[in-house]
């Protein structure tokens, strides 16, 4: 096994290469593929030869810079670090001196920061073992979206069996695994989508598939004990009309203005919530553990399977960026690693 020490007595800085932007603007202008040095892990830390990393709505806001509210956290004018993903598969390489429970050869899943290059250092709690069962690919599209997905079914909303539940944006990559994860929860499941995703809507286990282009959801007759929305294309009291008087409504997209994006909507959801009965609670996803684990469960069971609906290539992350970020992908967009061999 390669020691911290042994690694910091090599001279030679060794290179990767990563998709990195130095400025903000448009994924495809800004995300260029170059060498950079490979990372240092320390004591807790893993080396990841990444194989493939999920693309999340979160990477578009932090390549564009915008809201510009989120600037404050990443780099006011340009972004701190230049090198996003942050969903990861892959075979660890590397070990720090005080992880256990991780040899080089595992293959592993997880959440990190800059996962769109060839290797990344992870801590080991934020790892778990790749089940076979899983494809490198399948696997990167699981923990930023399927935590969000069950922490929503689970944790906000309180999913039964026998509840409604809504979700608007039931094709893309959150609303696809929340589908399922509200069907293995027993729920009756309501997705809306457009017309050329309808059959893969259904194909997930939805009960009923609404096309948002013919019909206008807050209009119908329906009620739901939870709507999960992805979209946010209609005001407030619309839909709560359609919700159960105990009903839970999570507006979960991150569309908005250029400055202050979503929070003027969530702000509006927080102040209207200790007044009526229904609970409008959009809330912030932390990717954990052990909510990795309940997944895996999931998909051993055959209650849940990620979907790929399109992997890209490293030299193409600035493409895969802008369709994960565009609000119109099926199922997971990945970005596709093929690392060459760090010589020691």
């Amino acid at each position: 096994m390669t020691t911290m020490r042994e690694r910091s007595a090599t001279k030679a800085v060794r290179t990767m290469q990563a998709a990195v932007q130095e400025r903000y603007g448009d994924p495809i202008s800004v995300v260029t593929v170059r060498d950079v040095p490979v990372p240092t892990i320390e004591q807790d830390q893993v080396l990841v030869q990444v194989h493939a990393a999920g693309v999340n709505w979160a990477d578009r806001s932090m390549t564009t810079g915008e809201p510009y509210v989120m600037r404050l956290g990443y780099g006011f004018t340009r972004p701190r670090n230049g090198i996003r993903g942050m969903d990861v598969a892959g075979v660890v390489t590397e070990v720090g001196d005080s992880v256990t429970e991780l040899v080089p050869g595992d293959d592993v899943f997880g959440w990190c920061a800059g996962a769109f290059a060839e290797y990344v250092a992870v801590r080991s709690a934020h790892l778990i073992e790749k089940p076979d069962t899983l494809s490198f690919a399948e696997a990167a599209g699981l923990p930023i979206a399927g935590c969000v997905a069950l922490q929503a079914v689970r944790d906000i909303a309180g999913i039964r069996s026998g509840d409604e539940v809504l979700v608007v944006g039931a094709s893309g990559g959150i609303g696809s695994l929340t589908v399922q994860i509200a069907k293995a929860y027993g729920a009756n499941v309501t997705g809306v989508c457009s017309t050329p995703n309808l059959d893969f809507v259904e194909s997930l286990g939805a009960d009923r598939v609404i096309d948002y282009t013919k019909t206008d959801f807050t209009l119908g007759d329906a009620r739901y004990d939870m709507i999960l929305d992805m979209a946010d294309r209609h005001g407030l009291s619309e839909r709560r009309r359609v919700m159960t008087d105990h009903g839970t409504l999570i507006p979960n997209s991150g569309t908005g203005g250029r400055w202050s994006g979503s929070l003027p909507r969530i702000a509006k959801a927080k102040l209207v919530s200790p007044f009526v009965s229904q609970r409008l609670r959009p809330f912030f996803s932390m990717t954990k553990r052990g909510d990795l684990e309940e997944l895996i469960d999931l998909v051993a069971s055959g209650a849940v399977r990620p979907v790929v609906g399109r992997a890209y290539p490293l030299d193409q992350t600035g493409k895969a960026i802008a369709e994960a970020g565009g609000g119109h992908a099926r199922g997971k967009v990945v970005v596709m690693v093929r690392p060459r061999e760090l010589g020691t």
